[in-house]
């Protein structure tokens, strides 16, 4: 600044507080954070368009910003239960697939079990029984 303009603009008022954007601030805000988290807030609003009085889209917002101790205090606790944001939530998937999962080993043990039967009244020898019988003989072949 120029000395002719310094001049001319008026001194901070003494004990006056730092100008907005400095140290204070930052406090204030951390207080005010504080505030909203422990309290809450909602923030709510509706959007609408029409076009000749028919409506052809409503969007309705609604804001929540609380601390989490909060949110469980007013009994929202979705995020314990989303698998994509908490380690313990299983997937809703999972647990059908298991139950699915159970039940195709239990029809493959029974496909087997049923396969052996037909093999032995066949008198074809089983896969294991046909490589156990293989080993020997490879290894009189190396000798």
């Amino acid at each position: 600044m120029s000395d002719s303009l310094a001049g001319r603009l008026p001194a901070p008022p003494r004990g006056a507080g730092p100008a907005y954007g400095q140290q204070g601030s930052s406090a204030n805000l951390a207080d005010i954070l504080e505030r909203v988290l422990d309290k809450g807030i909602v923030i709510a609003g509706d959007i609408q368009i029409n076009l000749l009085d028919i409506e052809l889209l409503t969007i309705k917002l609604r804001l929540l910003v609380a601390s989490v101790d909060k949110a469980k205090e007013m009994g929202i606790d979705w995020w314990e239960h989303d698998p994509s944001l908490s380690s313990r939530a299983r997937p809703a998937r999972e647990t059908e697939a298991g139950a699915s999962r159970d039940a195709l080993t239990e029809e493959n043990e029974q496909l087997r079990a049923e396969l052996a039967r037909l093999r032995s009244a066949a008198g074809i020898p089983s896969p294991a029984a046909a490589d156990a019988q293989a080993a020997p003989a490879e290894e009189e072949g190396r000798r």
